[in-house]
């Protein structure tokens, strides 16, 4: 990630196991941290063949699940339904073939991997171009300031876009912006002679 002039990010540093009191931090780590539970789970199952299942309640009431073959058939398998309960069809053993199930866990492990390199590569790109942009801003003040001649074929058209956006972003806020009459004039004064050096020296 570039940050304005240069400046380096934390990086990674230990985190304090603690409830953490802002909502919105605590949102975002349940949402990494679950995604994170489930790629480790999915690997778990891919190379050891493990059957798993995992349920994890947000603080919201949202309910995610993963498992494999299915949430369903592993809890069946280990809490069998009562007696005349009806059998749901995902939950039906009969008709899940583990190695079809393997063969998709494989693949969209793969296409994960592979959108995973994607973004990657997308990100390096971005910073290069973000680095790019800041050479050439040299001592302007602002990056949209920057000597577009000293930018490559490859920056131009993510600049382009940079500025098209915060054109957008300077309209949806100029649209917010109250729309009454201009202020009053202020009354400009002129002095003349004397009474204008006292002001001016």
């Amino acid at each position: 990630m570039v940050h304005a002039r240069g400046t380096p990010s934390t990086g990674r540093h230990r985190i304090d196991m603690a409830l953490r009191v802002d909502k919105n931090s605590r949102q975002v780590t349940f949402s990494k941290r679950r995604s994170g539970l489930f790629k480790k789970c999915s690997e778990l199952a891919l190379l050891c063949g493990a059957h798993l299942a995992v349920i994890v309640f947000a603080e919201a009431g949202n309910v995610f699940a993963l498992g494999s073959p299915s949430v369903d058939a592993v809890l069946r398998r280990y809490v069998p339904l009562p007696v005349g309960a009806p059998v749901p069809a995902a939950a039906n053993d009969a008709g899940v073939n583990e190695d079809d199930d393997r063969e998709a866990l494989e693949e969209m492990c793969q296409a994960r991997e592979a959108t995973a390199k994607q973004v990657a590569a997308e990100m390096e790109r971005m910073n290069l171009i973000g680095y790019k942009v800041i050479e050439a801003q040299g001592e302007r003040r602002f990056w949209w300031e920057a000597d577009v001649d000293a930018l490559g074929e490859a920056e131009l058209p993510e600049f382009s876009r940079s500025l098209e956006r915060l054109r957008d972003n300077l309209r949806r806020h100029a649209d917010k912006l109250p729309s009454g009459p201009p202020p009053a004039a202020t009354a400009v004064v002129a002095y003349t002679g004397d009474a204008a050096s006292n002001y001016l020296g």
